[in-house]
């Protein structure tokens, strides 16, 4: 995916995203009428989108990206090219050749889908993330399994836990549902448990989390933000959020839109 695909996405090509991650699917026709453009120039938009890794193209239509990989980890339309860039500043931290082990959500898969093409030895739990890559010549591919959380598509659960326990890699990527008061968040305790076993079996933890998550309280507490040794956000951090990020022991990154 080069950067000028990204970079050229103008308004309209973001509404058409919105309406996508709205209704999962809409028809060609459904989106020129909603926007007031005409069939030609949708189709258009709709293929530029799919190379970017937005949507999928089917039969008349399209369907968004983001509803196979969602859950705690919400993407619209804006947020997904916010979550690009956080993607892109991950992929950049990460060398040829190394293993790697990433989470679910739609943060990660954008990492994932920015990986697509590298030679890496990448461990996941994540069905959608597996699925992206498992005709990737350049990875060697290990999928965790156990039970399959709902709309996230992540292997959780004892079994899964278990074989984490036996894996060793590098680097590990997440997201998460919130960062608050030194502290990240997950909606429940399974994602939990899975999240603090994979970092016990990596090197680094690499946190990949949205600016509007800074300051946003999820149910159950993740980590310590100490026990996190980069968190990569975007570029729309507000000034006091970035006063208090500076204040971490933590390395943080801000990435580019």
């Amino acid at each position: 995916m080069s950067m000028s695909s990204d970079s050229s996405i103008n308004g309209r090509q973001v509404r058409e995203i919105d309406l996508l991650a709205s209704h999962h699917f809409m028809s060609v026709a459904a989106i020129s009428q909603a926007l007031e453009v005409s069939p030609a120039t949708v189709r258009r938009d709709l293929e530029m989108l799919e190379q970017s890794g937005a949507v999928r193209r089917t039969h008349g239509g399209a369907v968004h990206l983001g509803t196979s990989s969602d859950g705690p980890d919400d993407i619209s339309g804006g947020h997904w090219l916010e979550k690009v860039a956080i993607a892109r500043a991950v992929a950049a931290m990460i060398p040829a050749g190394e293993t790697l082990m990433i989470n679910g959500g739609s943060t990660c898969f954008q990492v994932a889908r920015v990986l697509h093409g590298r030679r890496l030895n990448l461990v996941t739990n994540s069905v959608p993330i597996a699925a992206l890559l498992s005709a990737d010549q350049g990875a060697e591919l290990t999928l965790i399994g156990g039970y399959v959380y709902p709309r996230i598509g992540v292997a959780v659960g004892d079994m899964a836990l278990r074989q984490v326990e036996a894996l060793h890699a590098a680097r590990f990527v997440t997201s998460c549902a919130g960062v608050k008061n030194g502290s990240a968040f997950e909606p429940n305790q399974m994602m939990v448990d899975i999240g603090l076993g994979m970092m016990k079996s990596c090197d680094q933890v690499i946190l990949a989390v949205d600016h509007w998550k800074l300051d946003t309280r999820a149910v159950v507490e993740l980590c310590a933000l100490s026990d996190i040794d980069v968190i990569v956000t975007d570029a729309g951090v507000p000034p006091e959020r970035r006063e208090w990020l500076a204040t971490l022991n933590t390395q943080v990154i801000f990435a580019e839109a």
